[in-house]
């Protein structure tokens, strides 16, 4: 188990790297270190002079990646992307190009992202498994059909939809919850953006399930279950379920480290101080500081749950070792 783990951090540098690359290499083409600082220093008419000073307090006066007028490592030392981005690989993201700690940012709104993602998740696993197995249990039925087509429905049906309906019928109308705001430990501020979270998800989600679970009844476990007498409900919750776990860790486990991360939309139409409308701020304001520190987190936490997702297959399938 731990040569598995130190092989898959080992390879996991290389992956993170490329990441940083390509995320450098399309900011950069977007916005050059002029543009960023007009940008910032928010004039239309702005000065050389001007330009150049605010390069060089954010360190954007250096070459892109190679440094040609310098010798030895300093060719790749002393370029924007070596400043810029070797430090995230110690978890260290430096600072916003207004001069805020990136860390301390990402600590802050690590938790209202979290109050919003957690029970989501929890709550939309529930509702997806459980609606996915009524389906199965009554396969082939007009409650199945139905069951379907209210999926096919649901996944037709864009994310702005769920937002902007919610906030209108809950918030506008009912007056029941707030329209956007967030104040920490207050559950009337995060009510209707996890349930409008659990509806956007329930549709495909529900489906996939389904798909599974109709999947392991077909196999001859499951009618060697049926042969000695077992009625529909056990077979489906101490065979079908248990066999099913495999793809649903797949598809869950993998998902649980990005929560840290938010959801763009919700936070940023909820008025939610986390990562995601943190994001969304910082590509509006053009700040690559912040862009290329997010994007290097939500890769590591995605290779993380890609680990976790491949012990979790251990836990639930002895035979599943990993080496």
């Amino acid at each position: 188990m731990l040569a598995y783990l130190l092989r898959r951090l080992l390879y996991a540098l290389p992956i993170l790297l490329g990441v940083n690359l390509l995320t450098f290499a399309l900011f950069f083409v977007v916005n050059t270190p002029d543009d960023m600082a007009r940008m910032q220093l928010g004039m239309k008419r702005v000065t050389p002079e001007a330009i150049e000073k605010w390069k060089q307090q954010h360190g954007y006066d250096k070459p892109l990646l190679v440094n040609s007028q310098a010798s030895g490592a300093a060719k790749v030392t002393n370029t924007i992307f070596w400043q810029k981005s070797a430090s995230m690989f110690v978890l260290d993201f430096g600072y916003s190009d207004d001069g805020r700690s990136i860390g301390r940012e990402i600590q802050t709104r690590m938790l209202p992202s979290l109050a919003i993602a957690l029970p989501t998740f929890l709550l939309g696993l529930i509702v997806y498994v459980s609606a996915a197995l009524v389906m199965t249990l009554f396969r082939a039925t007009a409650l199945d059909m139905a069951g379907v087509a209210l999926c096919v429905l649901l996944m037709s049906v864009s994310g702005l939809f769920y937002i902007i309906g919610g906030q209108f019928l809950v918030s506008k109308l009912w007056h029941l919850v707030p329209i956007s705001g967030y104040e920490g430990g207050s559950f009337r501020f995060i009510v209707l953006p996890i349930l409008i979270g659990v509806a956007g998800g329930a549709g495909s989600s529900s489906r996939w399930y389904r798909t599974i679970f109709l999947e392991e009844c077909g196999k001859d476990y499951v009618r060697t279950a049926r042969a000695k007498g077992l009625s529909e409900l056990q077979v489906l919750f101490s065979h079908v379920l248990k066999n099913a776990m495999i793809p649903i860790l797949t598809g869950v486990v993998v998902v649980i480290p990005l929560l840290f991360m938010g959801s763009l939309l919700t936070e940023s139409f909820f008025g939610i101080p986390g990562l995601g409308s943190y994001t969304i701020d910082a590509i509006n304001a053009q700040d690559f500081s912040v862009v290329r520190a997010m994007v290097f987190l939500g890769s590591a936490l995605y290779i993380a749950g890609l680990i976790l997702t491949d012990i979790s297959y251990t836990l639930v399938d002895p035979r599943v070792r990993l080496s």
